[in-house]
């Protein structure tokens, strides 16, 4: 008799889950519950009659880390390979990125001229940023603020403008509350490799490349930044209910979990709305915060941290208009906090995707996100915002920044509440991926493992308490790491100091491709 795995959550990670677990060689029985009638989560999309396309949550998907890889193999095993939309990196929506600062718009500098020379709204060349990281100091704070970290390493006017705006466009937060070493792990890293953020992401991690799809290889080849599907991004999320139909897993909607228990005979029992089901294993996939309500009363501690974690709401504003042309060709542009808190950037869509534009009359398509970590104090309850509201200040935003004038022919209003966990100070503590020891949260022996962001990670409830530890091995293998560690980081001070000398060494400061495409996962990716 197989196990029975129940999945909690229908968003894109539910599904996923279920999918690799069908997909197995021996697979369980699988029932997926999700609270709401739609699976997918944040893929929605809007197809209307003459064929246009308007996303409502990620323009697209990076193609760049594990997340873009899995998801590019998964695409090719449900048959959607002939749907993939891609832009490459000579395309003009790669290569062009802008920022609105003091009334006007600035592309991001992305060749190597644009470094050498002050560009708007940036008062010196970019160049000095990166001499200022090749020759700063490595940190000794277990974690700092984005803003912090990049104000420390590449100055004042990088971490102000670029990386707060980058910042609002891929965790709709704030980068002064945001945690370095939880948002950008890749920049924390290089950093301590290698004493500059610069060096240690030139000469890379050491780690080797994966396995890969050909379509994974074919975007490393031709450097996409990104890629969409033909039927909109909601079409993988129906493609994964399809698979899962005929393999037996169970999708129940209108399905919410009320309350986890543990059997006496080891098994979970989830009290829903209408009955129990009785599982061998629990996979959640549901916001920190949902989480919390529903987990045992033995598990207090954990739901307490889960209720710690913040979530930012963001209304998205689609726009479609008719007889306009925009004034910049590009991808978008982001907003930094300090000229508008309450519009976080447009997106550009038709330039990106022409192919979503339909069959009608030739449009232009923007998305303006509003809100995130200022939704409140701009917009007031998320819940109880009026769309007329919303839809006005991105007219008057489209109007103001891009120069159209008249009325779009047709906008869509959407409010995702609550919808982005933030990672903020001390967040890698909380989730405790230290494991247990000193400097970090011990386990519960009996609780369900829980990743504070329920979109991106499905970890099984574990069947029974985890082993005791052995003090002494800890204690043995935590001085062989320190020992290592302090050679290593000899090695890596000596190495640093020779590459920072080198001319061959390229410098590219934040706001160029590597900077500004580590780990996007909402808006501009």
């Amino acid at each position: 008799m197989p196990p029975t795995v129940a999945v909690v959550g229908g968003g894109i990670s539910g599904l996923a889950a279920c999918y690799y677990l069908a997909r197995g060689p021996r697979p369980p029985k699988v029932l997926l519950l999700e609270a709401s009638a739609r699976l997918g989560g944040w893929l929605q999309s809007t197809r209307t009659a003459d064929g246009a396309v308007f996303e409502h949550g990620p323009r697209g998907i990076r193609p760049a880390g594990v997340v873009g890889t899995d998801t590019l193999h998964m695409v090719s095993e449900l048959g959607l390979e002939g749907d993939v939309l891609p832009v490459p990196g000579d395309h003009p929506a790669s290569r062009n990125r802008f920022l609105y600062t003091g009334g006007a718009l600035h592309k991001l500098p992305s060749s190597l001229g644009g470094l050498l020379r002050p560009v708007p709204p940036f008062s010196r060349a970019l160049l000095w940023s990166g001499v200022r990281d090749l020759l700063a100091p490595a940190g000794t704070q277990p974690d700092e603020s984005v803003h912090a970290f990049v104000h420390r390493r590449f100055g004042q006017e990088v971490a102000d403008i670029a990386v707060d705006s980058l910042c609002r466009g891929v965790f709709a937060g704030d980068c002064r509350v945001l945690s370095i070493r939880s948002c950008f792990p890749a920049l924390f890293e290089a950093e301590r490799r290698r004493r500059s953020v610069l060096l240690g992401l030139a000469l890379g991690s050491g780690k080797e490349r994966g396995a890969e799809s050909g379509l994974s290889q074919r975007a490393r080849a031709e450097r996409w930044s990104q890629w969409s599907l033909r039927g909109g991004m909601e079409s993988l999320a129906q493609a994964l209910v399809a698979f899962l139909h005929p393999r037996g897993v169970e999708l129940r909607c209108h399905a919410p979990l009320r309350r986890l228990h543990r059997h006496p005979d080891g098994r979970w029992k989830l009290t829903l709305a209408d009955g129990t089901v009785m599982a061998d294993h629990v996979v959640s996939a549901l916001p920190a915060a949902a989480l919390a309500e529903v987990l045992p009363a033995e598990t207090e501690p954990l739901a307490q941290e889960l209720r710690h974690i913040p979530a930012v709401s963001v209304a998205v504003v689609n726009l479609q208009y008719e007889g306009v042309v925009l004034p910049v060709t590009g991808f978008g542009h982001l907003v930094p906090s300090s000229e508008d808190a309450s519009l976080l950037g447009i997106v550009y869509d038709s330039v990106a995707f022409p192919q979503h534009d339909g069959t009608g009359a030739a449009s232009v398509r923007l998305t303006v996100m509003l809100g995130g970590a200022w939704f409140g104090q701009s917009f007031g309850d998320p819940v109880a915002v009026a769309p007329a509201l919303l839809l006005q200040r991105a007219q008057v935003a489209v109007r103001e920044q891009l120069g159209l004038e008249p009325a779009p022919t047709r906008s869509i209003v959407k409010v995702h509440q609550a919808c982005i966990p933030q990672y903020t100070l001390g967040h890698w503590q909380r989730t405790g991926k230290r494991g247990p020891g000193p400097g970090g949260p011990p386990a519960p022996a009996e609780a369900p493992t829980a990743h504070p962001h329920p979109r991106r990670a499905h970890q099984p409830l574990p069947g029974r308490a985890a082993a005791a530890p052995q003090p002494h091995r800890g204690l043995l293998r935590r001085r062989l790491r320190q020992r290592l560690h302090r050679q290593c980081q000899s090695s890596c001070r000596a190495a640093a100091g020779a590459a920072a000398l080198s001319p061959s060494v390229p410098a590219s400061p934040p706001g160029t491709q590597q900077l500004h495409g580590s780990r996007t996962k909402c808006f501009f990716n």
